[in-house]
């Protein structure tokens, strides 16, 4: 299992949202459920499970195909009272991108 974060080193998050999906929709290879015994949101694929933080879960769970980009970072900047946080769900969606979780 590995721990997702939505963070990136400095270095990555300065050359962001080129690749990033207007419409981010997680794959449906892989489904998010919240695991009672876990106490954490997981992505479950046939070979296995990756447990997510809290904040990584926040971000793949806005990813429904519907919602912008921007409008999912404004819904965790207004969840988390916090701003500037644009690079980070980048990084993340990007992440997502390269390990298959995101289309």
């Amino acid at each position: 299992m590995s721990d997702a974060t939505p963070s990136a080193p400095a270095s990555a998050a300065a050359a962001v949202p080129s690749a990033v999906p207007d419409h981010p929709k997680l794959s449906r290879l892989f489904r998010l459920q919240y695991e009672t015994a876990q106490e954490a949101w997981v992505l479950l694929y046939p070979e296995g499970m990756v447990q997510l933080n809290a904040s990584a879960a926040e971000i793949l769970r806005r990813c429904d195909g519907q919602r912008h980009f921007d409008d999912i970072v404004a819904e965790l900047q207004a969840l988390f009272n916090v701003q500037g946080i644009r690079e980070q769900v980048a990084a993340l969606v990007q992440e997502g991108q390269r390990r298959g979780w995101i289309d």
